[in-house]
């Protein structure tokens, strides 16, 4: 049987984040299983949630947060939750942002991990 490493795709957006539907997207280039998800900003501001949608329909029932004055999701008090680890290939997947009140956080990257299948 074929071993697959472990693989990362990126999604970002640059400069100040406001609540924004798709704003950023990719197209999976054969079938994923994702492993993890997570996020991370240059610089710390309000809440970050980030919905991650695959087809329009989210692969989170729990969404992934940045919690407010901090840099990553590693460290949000409620912890992601993945309800669909298959990633079709070809399949679109795009992200959602809600940004709290307060300072805007600057420059997300959301991490997908997860290795190609067979």
């Amino acid at each position: 049987s074929w071993s697959y490493v472990l693989e990362t795709f990126i999604l970002s957006e640059d400069g100040a984040l406001a609540t924004n539907s798709d704003v950023d997207y990719m197209r999976i280039p054969y079938d994923f299983r994702l492993t993890a998800v997570r996020a991370s900003v240059l610089t710390a501001g309000s809440l970050v949630t980030v919905d991650i949608q695959e087809e329009g329909v989210s692969i989170l029932s729990t969404l992934l947060t940045i919690d407010a004055t901090e840099k990553t999701s590693t460290t949000a008090v409620t912890p992601v939750v993945i309800s669909d680890y298959a990633l079709a290939d070809d399949a679109e997947v795009t992200i959602d942002l809600t940004i709290g009140g307060g300072e805007a956080p600057i420059d997300l990257k959301v991490y997908l991990l997860g290795y190609r299948t067979t």
